[in-house]
């Protein structure tokens, strides 16, 4: 958890979804709060989650989406060498939520495997699966995109000042994975 002591949220807007403009997004704030001076938190039960926090939220939403979908799983093992959001690249980054990519943030593909890690299962299909919603070609694609997964707490979503801007034409659907990573990011920077 982020300490209280040292960070404070800046207002309670979320910042939304940022995609391939992150890096931009955060260039202009170390120029703007200074390099180290600021950090994003997930806003959850008045805690502010860090990372790797949310990313074991995300994780559990899809453990428990598999445990409710076994066959979900299994035709995605059938089917599957691997998993991916953006680039094939994505795989190198195995079970590790810290390599979240050089363009933009990919987790759902590392929630992924490290969701059959826990079952103790592994892939046995023939080649990775894209799981970007509309953007991938396999149907296994859009169901196991984040913006479709429900996020299995959704009494752990936030309401953002700015809830209406993020969430104008998104393209997650309302009580996902996605959108409870979206609504409950904030800003924050030393105080």
């Amino acid at each position: 958890m982020l300490d209280s002591n040292k960070w404070q949220q800046i207002n309670n807007d979320s910042t939304g979804y940022v995609g391939k403009y992150r890096n931009d997004e955060w260039q202009k704030r170390d120029e703007k709060y200074g390099i180290g001076q600021w950090q994003m938190a997930w806003l959850v039960n008045d805690q502010y989650l860090e990372y790797i926090e949310v990313c074991q939220l995300y994780e559990d939403a899809y453990f428990y989406y598999f445990e409710q979908r076994p066959e979900l799983l299994e035709h995605l093992l059938e089917e599957a060498s691997d998993v991916y959001d953006d680039s094939l690249d994505n795989i190198d980054s195995g079970l590790d939520y810290l390599k979240r990519g050089a363009v933009r943030t990919h987790i759902q593909d590392i929630v992924i495997r490290n969701c059959i890690q826990r079952f103790g299962k592994k892939f046995q299909g023939s080649q990775p699966i894209q799981t970007r919603d509309r953007l991938g070609t396999h149907p296994l694609s859009l169901a196991l995109s984040p913006g479709q997964v429900p996020f299995h707490k959704p009494e752990l979503l936030s309401f953002p000042d700015s809830l209406e801007v993020i969430t104008k034409g998104q393209w997650w659907l309302p009580g996902s994975v996605e959108d409870f990573y979206q609504r409950t990011k904030r800003l924050c920077v030393i105080k």
